[in-house]
This record gives structure tokens, sequence and C-alpha cells, in this order.
């Protein structure tokens, strides 16, 4: 299934995409309903199918627990930090993954208006990632049963204050945090339609510029291996989301550094299952609905 959250006729619901189009679900507005219940993804027989020019697009899950991140999980990221990090990580290339999470405040929807924070940060950057829900949890995960413990997976951006990482004593919370910097969708594909999560192609745009383009079979711990560590003496829950990494091209290892700016259009794409579109404005306090329209598959 391809699932997206949306809002119409002042009502949060859930709906199956079908080229483009929205099938409204029977009584179902959150991610964690159908999780727990399958059989309840049932169309709305009352309901015609809607346009994306018909809805207002929210987040395709609203996490009840910090959404889980991970450092450092492509080669050629780790690389480019190398020299930038003043204290905050490893040297030599990671054995086992570095995880951090962000506050649920951070989620946004797909098409959202987000803030700068221009008062707060002034280093603000991106880092397009693909993310993973969690459908059966679990702890102590074995790797080769991890994959069967995902319902499906999403569009992420991780948009981080590099300013603000390192002035908390390098740790990374707050930094990450910042209300609005965690867009999340536009849909969600459930594994039954994505069977390998480390061969896909992922992409990250700047005022249509290409900054980041990879493929997540460079990955340096695969989807499974971040389950089955995250989950050592640590239960995973359904609807937990986890982000698996983002490529090289972040603005804070350019020479010279980019961050983000006012009016900035952030774009988001992971092949197979859509795209992000985000404008970065000054002027907002928090993520605020737009009319700009997403991509609800991307080749």
């Amino acid at each position: 299934m391809k699932l997206i959250a949306f809002e119409y006729q002042q009502r949060r619901r859930l709906g199956l995409v079908e080229n483009d189009r929205i099938r409204p679900l029977l009584g179902v507005s959150e991610l964690q309903e159908l999780i727990a219940l399958p059989e309840r993804a049932i169309p709305d027989p009352q309901a015609s199918l809607l346009s994306l020019e018909q809805v207002r697009v929210l987040p395709v899950i609203n996490p009840r627990r910090n959404v889980m991140c991970v450092g450092w999980n492509y080669r050629k990221h780790f690389d480019e930090s190398i020299g930038k990090r003043e204290g905050q990580g490893p040297e030599t290339l990671p054995e086992i993954p570095t995880f951090f999470s962000k506050a649920t405040g951070t989620v946004a929807a797909a098409s959202d208006d987000l803030p700068l924070h221009a008062g707060l940060t002034s280093k603000l950057d991106w880092e397009v990632e693909l993310a993973v829900v969690i459908g059966r949890g679990g702890r102590d995960i074995d790797e080769a049963d991890a994959l069967s413990h995902v319902y499906g997976y999403t569009v992420a951006n991780d948009i981080s204050a590099r300013d603000l990482q390192r002035a908390h004593g390098a740790q990374w919370f707050k930094g990450k945090s910042l209300d609005g910097t965690c867009p999340l969708g536009p849909v969600l594909v459930t594994v039954d339609q994505l069977h390998d999560p480390q061969a896909l192609t992922i992409e990250c745009r700047v005022n249509g510029q290409v900054m980041q383009r990879d493929t997540t079979a460079n990955q340096i711990f695969s989807v499974a291996r971040l389950i089955a560590e995250l989950s050592r003496g640590m239960t995973l829950e359904p609807g937990d989301v986890i982000l698996t990494g983002t490529p090289d091209g972040i603005g804070a290892a350019r020479e010279p550094a980019l961050f983000l700016a006012d009016g900035d259009l952030i774009e988001s794409r992971i092949q197979g299952i859509g795209s992000l579109s985000n404008l970065v404005l000054a002027s907002l306090s928090a993520a605020t609905p737009s009319n700009r329209l997403v991509s609800l598959s991307c080749e």
C-alpha cells in the first residue's frame, strides 16, 4: 500500500494513493491505528477519489516518541565531515551506528512552509533521509529478522542547526529539535510494495540545485543493522520512526559553507516513495500549511 494522511472538510483522514489520487479509508485518522489493526484499511464506500488540490497533506505519521536518528551513515558524508566535528565524533569509520533523536515537535508536513529560526541559528542545514516506520515492536531484534519489524518507509529531512549542535557541548538534541525541522511524508510505502530499502536513489535540491544525491546501497549500516543495534536492550514500539542517515552534500561541509536562507526551497526525494517540497521563511515561528503540491511517487 501507499498511504497518505490528509485534511479534508476539516477532518484528518488516511487514504490510499491510486495514480496520484487519494481513496479515503473508512474511519481511520492515524497510521498507528492501521499498524495495530491492518484489517481497518477499508476504503470508504461513500467517499469519492480526491485530488491533491482538494486536500491539505499532513505528516504521514504523528510519532508518539522522539524521532530516532542515525549520524554518519554514508561513507562520503562521514569523509566530508572529518575536520569539521570539533570533538563531536570519531575520526575513523565507526564500527557501530551513532544514534540521537529529534523531538516530536519537529515533525512537519511534506509541503509545509518551515521556520528559519533566524533568531536562534545562522547555520540551518539540510539532510535528506530515508525514514523507517516500525510495525512490529521488539527488543534485542536479530539483524536477520529486523526487516520483518518494518511497517513501511517514507521521506524525511533532518534539518539541523549546526551552531546549536556545537553550542550545547557537542550534544545534538537541541540543534536537531527546533520546531518544524523534520518534514515527513508525503506518503508511506508499506513493505509489501517496497521490498529492498538498500536500493533507493535519494536526493535533496535547494532552489532547484542538486545538493545531495546517492543511493541507500551506500549506507554504512543497513536498515536491518540499524534496527538490530537500536533495539539492543531497548524496546522498539509500533509507530516508532527511525531516520537512517544522510548522504554527503550538506551545507556545513561545503567550501565555503552554505546554509539555508529566507525564501529557500528544499526538495527531498526518494525513489519509489515521493518528494517533500518545503519553503523556509524567516517570518514563521512554526510550520505552516501551504498550497504547494508534492509528488506522490518518484522514479
